[in-house]
């Protein structure tokens, strides 16, 4: 008896060892630092989906459920493959995080688009796939005609899509790594850049659980102060999401024209407003520092900026008889913020046919552009190439006349009583040129592709600085669809590149090339 209870001892340890060699040790994994990464992105996917088949469930505009969630079971299906099967080295190189990074979102839009294809929302997989880039990279360019009559939960998929690009997920999946012994400061650099890096605590999952906790408390005080103006509990969420996420997208054809409330609107300018604020100038005023706002230049800056333009333009607007004076300002106000914020909502309506930017005059118009393209403040949810970019550029031209001038001069550019260094200097311009030739180059495929040339500078513009809306035939009261299919191609492409920053998808492309150079000198020694 004493050897039989032996004997089952020493199996039992035997057993135990190997499964825990299965489940713990995984010695068939595959080291793969993007692929572990994009496996945490698309499981955080899962939630939002799910969310959006419950509610799909228990409304009666459809019966689109089973479809959202077979995208919620292929999406979790294949994010705990990439987890279970492959691991993360202790060492996280810069070439491995804007990989990881950039494979991140194609991925999770690639997934994000099933749910739309899947419930037949969008007939084709390139326009379901053109959708969901515009939902994660906070765009709001649509492709969905009629967007009303769609099911709920289908639409609401749409927003929420947005609210996760708007913080990021990469963002929200480095709160795992630290767990897993794996720095990810790197990430949170990649994702929400700026000149310097500004952690809000001395633990990375720390400052990630932080930000994430202030973005939904915002998105609730959102929430809140839409149901007080009179929106159901459906369209103050679902607003709500796109609000904080400075996104864009409506479950209504007229967007936020169709309550036609300036209430409403005042509302959503303030949640924009914040939205393209740096999250660390929110997180210090949380924490008892008010007064922080008012410390930052590029703050200081941002809300000028928007000022400025919305009363030009509306007192322009007003000029050229396109509405009396109180439209005007409701309009230039509402026009300025939403695209100076990336939020891309649009406000006209029958009663309100003045809310179309597109129809504007030249002059207004031609303010929007430049506010289109600086977008809002580092480390906030906006697109563009944010506030303190444009001051780094515009003082760093001075400091150059003034060298140019005066050759023995000593300047430096600085903001406030802080020199940026070079590297920071060479960075930034860098970015800018960038911005510049890849928005020349859209602009000469996109009219090449047959649109004219506003449609084609202002939607290649729109799209880099995720702003949704652009001028010409993509207005705010049209949709992408006046673009061909190769057109929203190109237009896909810019999206991604203007949320990750440009240098994430450009060095992975690069790392690519070389790799391919490298192996084709190979094959040729052998």
């Amino acid at each position: 008896m004493t050897m039989v209870l032996s004997t089952v001892r020493q199996v039992r340890a035997v057993a135990k060892g190997a499964v825990h060699q299965l489940l713990v040790d995984r010695p068939w994994n595959v080291t793969s630092r993007v692929g572990f990464v994009v496996g945490l992105g698309l499981l955080f996917l899962v939630p939002g989906m799910l969310l959006a088949t419950l509610i799909e469930w228990g409304s009666s505009t459809s019966n689109s459920e089973v479809s959202l969630g077979l995208g919620a079971l292929v999406t979790v299906a294949a994010g705990v493959l990439l987890v279970t099967f492959t691991r993360l080295d202790e060492d996280l190189p810069p070439a491995s995080v804007f990989a990881a990074v950039a494979w991140t979102w194609i991925s999770c839009s690639f997934f994000g688009a099933l749910p739309l294809w899947f419930s037949g929302a969008l007939s084709s997989f390139d326009n379901a796939l053109f959708e969901a880039v515009s939902g994660m990279t906070a765009t709001g360019s649509t492709v969905l005609s009629p967007i009303e009559g769609t099911g709920r939960g289908v639409l609401m998929w749409r927003q929420i899509m947005q609210w996760y690009g708007g913080m990021g997920m990469v963002v929200l999946a480095v709160t795992i790594l630290p767990f897993l012994g794996v720095g990810g400061l790197s990430l949170i650099t990649v994702e929400a850049p700026g000149p310097t890096s500004d952690r809000l605590a001395p633990r990375v999952s720390s400052t990630a659980r932080r930000l994430w906790a202030l973005y939904g408390g915002i998105t609730v005080a959102i929430a809140a102060a839409l149901m007080i103006t009179g929106l159901s509990l459906y369209d103050a969420v679902a607003h709500a999401f796109t609000t904080a996420g400075t996104g864009g997208f409506s479950p209504y054809d007229h967007s936020i024209g169709h309550f036609d409330s300036t209430a409403v609107e005042a509302v959503m300018m303030a949640g924009m407003l914040i939205g393209g604020v740096s999250f660390t100038l929110h997180w210090r005023a949380a924490s008892g520092n008010p007064r922080a706002y008012g410390r930052s230049s590029e703050f200081r800056t941002y809300l000028i900026a928007v000022g400025a333009a919305a009363v030009v333009m509306s007192l322009l607007n007003w000029a050229d008889d396109l509405s009396d004076l109180p439209n005007s300002f409701r309009n230039g106000f509402f026009g300025a913020v939403t695209l100076s914020t990336s939020g891309g909502f649009a406000n006209a309506s029958d009663a309100n046919p003045g809310g179309d930017f597109a129809a504007w005059t030249p002059g207004a118009q031609a303010l929007l552009l430049p506010l289109m393209v600086m977008g809002g403040m580092t480390g906030s949810t906006a697109g563009g190439l944010k506030v303190l970019r444009a001051q780094v550029m515009a003082k760093y031209m001075r400091v150059g006349l003034l060298r140019v001038k005066h050759p023995q001069v000593v300047a430096r550019v600085k903001l406030g009583q802080r020199a940026v260094s070079e590297p920071i200097l060479q960075r930034v311009a860098g970015l800018v040129a960038l911005y510049a030739l890849s928005a020349l180059v859209a602009t000469f495929v996109l009219a090449a592709l047959g649109e004219d040339l506003i449609t084609s500078s202002s939607g290649a513009i729109s799209a880099l600085s995720n702003m949704g809306p652009a001028l010409g035939d993509a207005g705010p009261t049209s949709n992408y669809l006046v673009f061909t299919r190769p057109a929203r191609g190109v237009l896909m492409a810019l999206m991604l590149i203007g949320r990750l920053e440009f240098f994430a998808i450009f060095l992975v492309v690069v790392s690519a090339y070389e790799r391919t150079r490298r192996l084709h000198r190979v094959k040729l020694r052998r």
